[in-house]
């Protein structure tokens, strides 16, 4: 398949032009790859059970996976869904547009090929004018997951989404890296109390300070795998680096004399190493490629970073990959549930 791909910084009259000839892609049934605030999506006309079955293709991805519906105004919800909870309305009116999507019961308008045969609904609206502007465009809301190979790092800059869907999609249109470089938060509003079934940039204590109180899935921190899921990023192995990848747990001390001591194992064999590490770590290690995730003090700079760091560890012919544990705290939960995913659960 030949892409068609192009480049948007602004929406000024070129731009414009250019997202109206992709926005037409959807309406005759394609796939088309648009910039996010959190990660790039792959995008298909959510009512069209044929296009969406396109993007299981081209991402390589089970189709027991829900996907996300997102929208360009908050009146399209309505029709995507059997009621609209109050608590849902809440939410609305303070994280949209934004990285929060929400759980509902679907209407008969949501195929099941987007709902995973589920009776329920994930839709966000969200905050970036390129995004919200290629689907008002389309003239449908549009189902998308991440941008990326299925179990690869979600795509947080152009190059990571050329190198996984180049020559598999119609189109992708190309903007600047992505501001939050995390998928969002899904909590489930179909349940009382909500419960977050993804952590994201929208935080655990942010949706008590509107809701009061919310629940966390027990899937979220613990190394679980449920047979059946109601939100992305729930189930198979997600986010995983090329090379093989452990978490390091322990005290600041302990943890950098066991990754230094596992590193000192590979010395002179034909094994390329890497240390995942902070800004304020870096100094502890000094052999293998060794990369920062940012400093500790900012720990959404660090979320930001992670997928891009280890695609720059793909890019290094990393095989190994020793990533230093993080603290675990109300702003931390959503950058410490995608490392451990990457690393498939392994630690030590």
């Amino acid at each position: 398949m030949k892409t068609r791909i192009i480049d948007i910084e602004s929406l000024d009259e070129a731009g414009e032009k250019e997202l109206q000839a992709v926005a037409a892609l959807i309406k005759n049934g394609e796939t088309v790859v648009f910039p996010t605030e959190t990660v790039y999506g792959l995008g298909a006309n959510a009512f069209d059970p044929e296009a969406v079955k396109k993007i299981f293709v081209a991402k390589g991805r089970p189709n027991d996976n829900p996907l996300i519906v997102h929208i360009s105004e908050i009146a399209q919800v309505e029709p995507l869904v059997a009621e609209i909870p109050k608590k849902a309305i809440k939410l609305m009116e303070v994280f949209w547009p934004g990285p929060l999507t929400l759980i509902m019961k679907k209407s008969a308008r949501i195929p099941d090929e987007v709902s995973a045969g589920l009776d329920t609904v994930g839709i966000r609206f969200p905050d970036h004018p390129i995004a919200r502007a290629f689907i008002k465009m389309s003239g449908c809301p549009i189902a998308a997951p991440s941008a990326n190979r299925s179990g690869r790092p979600s795509p947080t800059q152009g190059k990571h989404v050329l190198e996984d869907l180049d020559g598999r999609v119609a189109a992708i249109i190309l903007s600047a890296d992505t501001e939050i470089g995390l998928e969002s938060t899904v909590i489930d509003m179909t349940v009382e109390p909500p419960v977050v079934l993804r952590p994201g940039d929208v935080t655990v204590a942010e949706l008590r300070e509107v809701l009061g109180e919310v629940a966390v899935s027990s899937n979220v921190t613990k190394n679980v795998v449920p047979e059946k899921v109601s939100s992305p990023g729930m189930k198979y192995t997600h986010y995983s680096p090329k090379g093989e990848m452990v978490v390091v747990k322990g005290t600041k001390k302990e943890i950098s004399e066991k990754i230094n001591n596992a590193v000192a194992r590979y010395r002179g064999k034909p094994m390329t190493v890497g240390i995942l590490a902070s800004d304020e770590t870096m100094g502890c290690y000094h052999e293998g490629f060794i990369i920062s995730l940012g400093s500790q003090k900012d720990p959404r700079e660090m979320a930001k970073n992670l997928f891009s760091r280890l695609r720059t560890f793909d890019e290094l012919g990393v095989e190994r990959i020793f990533a230093e544990d993080i603290p675990l705290n109300n702003e931390t939960l959503a950058l410490i549930n995608r490392l451990y995913k990457a690393a498939g659960y392994t630690f030590i």
